[in-house]
Parts: structure tokens; sequence; C-alpha cells
């Protein structure tokens, strides 16, 4: 054990700046880490950094992912700022536990909650004249706003302040009425789009990793890093219904990899980071009972075919995902999955007569295709760098995918278009050289891409998917994902669900 483990381990970290010469270590900490992963390390833009959430991430990873950054996020290498013996004590903070384990069941989550409209209260018409089902709702990280756009127009109606640092995407309700957005730091806020107003919020956790919104639009599903939990939450009002621990079979607390609704099955599915199991969880059935099915690999990732039946999922560190049949709750394949595979952004077509998945890569420079009925690899596409988020739509020929996942510059710039039908690239696009290009979604018709340039001098760079000429371009501060209403109540095969 280091001097400073130990000193760590006596005093914890909030007397770090008072213990005499190790006064070093939590400067550090504030100047470098506690922007995005909180002061009191709970987390915020990026995950708590406690002992009980890095039990995957063994003590040399960890230094490496502070000295060189991290694939797959946002965090930047400091190899440059802090020598090797201050990154040592960085590690040996963030694996100390803190004098106190935070709570936040139950009880915490019944008094956050924050109802600025009785369900029922509002008009249940429009207040704007704009096809409500052609809507974009765009959020903004740089300065924590959401948009809600015009999609035939390409103007925005309303802008409004977020919860900071929203994260796993806006959840509709199946009407496309309601969006509901959840914050690292665990805030759930539902928004009325016809009234523009949010009407009511709840905390379901200290680090929250998403929501999901179920079939019937009914119930919402949280995901939690921090407390290890599943929070089950009234739709209409985010009334609590129940907290689910997030305990493996084998006793273990696990932190939620994510969750997503899966309509057709009329449940919830979750995966859980350090156990080796899915949960499904049914909407239909008293007292949401969990169904536990047994997996070979963490699932840090994962993606539904378009009938809900077959789970694709892969671990951060493997190079094979595993299909999972939830019928039967059994492993039906392996896939052959180099680098890095983004499932959570994966999207379908047809090709050739046969469904086909597709998924970017945050390490390798490539697409993989997927045959989804051998469940073998069709190409490898190579593109300009590793990519975040890939789209398409089913009026379109082309799949975009993004250069997100790299910070060269030769190709953060990129938007590759892949053609569906011969899976060649048809097109480099450099909507803005030099600035970062990320996220697109497509208009209701597919006719209009979306693209967003992810710097604090931004922009929604928007071109006819047709000819790939632009059309618009309207300045925002970091738009990061911007979500077509149509696209996702339809669950459309071009879209992540």
């Amino acid at each position: 054990m280091t001097p400073v483990k130990s000193l760590l381990l006596c005093l914890g970290a909030a007397a770090l700046w008072a213990a005499p010469g190790y006064a070093d270590v939590g400067r550090n900490y504030a100047d470098h880490c506690a922007s995005c992963h909180g002061a009191d390390r709970l987390g915020g833009s990026g995950p708590a950094l406690l002992p009980e959430n890095l039990a995957r991430l063994r003590r040399p990873e960890a230094f490496k992912s502070i000295a060189e950054g991290r694939a797959a996020s946002q965090m930047a290498g400091f190899a440059d700022k802090l020598s090797k013996g201050e990154i040592d004590e960085l590690v040996d903070l963030v694996y100390t536990p803190l004098p106190e384990t935070p709570v936040w069941d139950a009880y915490e989550i019944i008094t956050s909650h924050v109802q600025h409209a009785l369900p029922g209260s509002l008009p249940d018409t429009p207040i704007f004249s704009a096809d409500p089902l052609n809507l974009f709702v765009v959020v903004g990280v740089g300065d924590h706003h959401a948009t809600i756009l015009d999609g035939d127009k390409f103007e925005p109606i309303f802008r409004f302040p977020t919860r900071f640092a929203l994260h796993g995407g806006p959840k509709f309700s199946p009407d496309g009425r309601f969006v509901y957005f959840a914050s690292r730091d665990g805030w759930v806020s539902k928004f009325d789009i016809y009234n523009l107003k949010t009407v009511a919020e709840v905390r379901a956790g200290i680090n929250t990793r998403n929501v999901a919104v179920s079939g019937d639009g009914k119930t919402l599903l949280v995901g939690n890093y921090l407390p290890h939990t599943l929070v089950l939450l009234d739709a209409k009002d985010l009334s609590l219904i129940k907290v689910i621990p997030a305990v493996g079979i084998d006793g273990k607390s696990s932190r939620i990899s994510a969750v997503y609704q899966a309509a057709p099955r009329d449940s919830f599915v979750a995966a859980l980071k350090d156990v080796k199991e899915v949960w499904e969880i049914s909407t239909t059935v008293k007292d949401f009972p969990v169904r536990r099915i047994a997996v070979e690999n963490y699932l840090d990732d994962f993606f539904f075919d378009q009938p809900y039946r077959h789970l694709i999922g892969a671990a951060r560190d493997g190079q094979m995902g595993q299909v999972i049949d939830l019928d039967s709750g059994k492993k039906v394949a392996d896939i052959e999955l180099p680098g890095m595979p983004h499932l959570g952004s994966g999207i379908t077509w047809e090709y050739q007569g046969h469904p086909v998945m597709a998924t970017p890569n945050l390490k390798a420079s490539l697409v993989s295709v997927i045959d989804m009925e051998s469940w073998k690899t069709i190409k490898q596409i190579k593109t300009p760098g590793p990519g975040f988020f890939m789209r398409s739509h089913e009026n379109t020929p082309y799949a975009w995918t993004d250069g997100f996942a790299t910070m060269d510059p030769k190709s953060r710039d990129t938007m590759t278009l892949i053609d569906k039908r011969t899976l060649e690239v048809a097109k480099v696009l450099r909507p803005i050289p030099g600035k970062t290009a990320a996220h697109v979604e497509f208009t209701r018709d597919g006719k209009y891409a979306l693209v967003s340039i992810w710097e604090n001098d931004g922009a929604l760079v928007i071109y006819d998917a047709a000819t790939l000429k632009e059309i618009k371009r309207l300045p925002m501060k970091k738009p990061s994902g911007k979500y077509n209403v149509f696209n996702k109540i339809t669950h459309s095969a071009g879209t992540s669900h």
C-alpha cells in the first residue's frame, strides 16, 4: 500500500487539501478531473470515480486511461500535464472509498419529486402550427439547453434549459407528445412538446446511465451506475413505482450498462455491467418481475433486431459479440466484432434479400456489416477513422457514419456515406473542415439529413439526402444528438431504439 493510499484510507478524500504533503493530489483532481467527474467523485458529464464503479477497470488500465485518455469517451489524456507519480496518486484516490457511501433509495427519490403541472391540466393540442411528428429534439451539451426544431422549415420553435449533462438520448411517449430526458446526475425530466413546458422532474439516482419508456407509454425504467439500481417510474407524473437492486444471482452488486424498451415483448431489457446477466422485466405483469438470462460475457452495449427477438451484445474489451434469443434465453451465435463496436448506435436494412445490421466502431476504422440470419460478417467497410454514431432511413440508399470516436483531426471532421446496396463507400463529406462532425438524423420522410458540428461555435448542417447538397446551416453551441419524433416512435430501422 502506497503512503497516499494509506493516508486516504485514514482521512478520506475530503481531507486531501488539509493533509500536509498531499495537497497536490487534491489540487490535481480539482484541476483535471472534477469538472467532468464531480468534486465529490460522484459523477457529472463523466461517470462516478468510486471503487464500486471501477470493479472491471484494473489499476494499470486506470493509469493508462488518465495518461492516454479513454476510447469511446471524451476523456483526454494527461501524460503531458502530470508526472507518473501524480497519476499514481490519482489512481490511489479513485480506488479509495468515500468516508460515507452515498444513499439514494425510495425516500430520496420520493422527496426529490417536483410536479410543475398536473397530469391532464394542459391542452391536448399543440400550441404551434408545425407538424408535431416531424419535430426534432436537439440536445445542446455546450450550454445545457434543448431546442424543439421544425423539421419542415428547419427553424427553432422553442429553446429551453435542461439538467446538467444529459445522457443516453431522450425517449418519447408512443404518441410523440412527451419527451423524457435523463441526466448523468440522476435527474429525469418530462417535457410536454405540445405545450413547450417541463411538467415533472425526479432524481432517480446519483449517477445515471439512461432511461427507457415502455411500449404502452405508462412506465419508465431508469438504469443507474450509482447506486446499483433500476428505478421504475410512472410515466404520467414520474412518481416512484419501485426500486430494484441490481444484484446478480451470485449476490454481486452491479452497475447498469443500459436499459431499453422492447415494445413487441411488452418488456424492458437491462444489461448488468459487472455481472454476466441480462434482465427482462415485464411491463404488463403486476410487480414487474425480473427474468434473469445468463450470458457468457459482460454486455456493455447491445442492440435488437427489428422483431425484438434477438439481442446482440458485446463487452467493450471483447473481440466477439453474442446473439441471445430472448424467447429461449439461450445464446444462438457468436459474431466477429473486432475493436470496440458501438452496438447502441447500430442500424438495420435489407441487403440482397437478407436483413443485415451494421455497427460503427469506437477503436477501429471500420463498419461491420452482419447477416442477421446466418450471423456471419458480410463485410468490414473501411472508414477514415473510428466512429460513434451511425444512421440511415428507409427512404435513402445511404448509411451515414461519423469519425467522432477519434481525436485525429484528419478524420474527426468526416461523415462517411456507405451505399446500402453495394456496401461501398459512396462519398466522404467534410461539413466544416477541421470541425468535429457527429450524429446524423433524418426527417420523417428521409429527404433531409441533419449533421451536428460538435463545437462550442458549432451548428446543425442540413443536407438534401439525395443530392448531398447543403441547404441550410443553423448556428448552435455544441449540438449533440437530434432526435426526430416520427422516426423514434415508429422504431425506424435507420435509427437507434
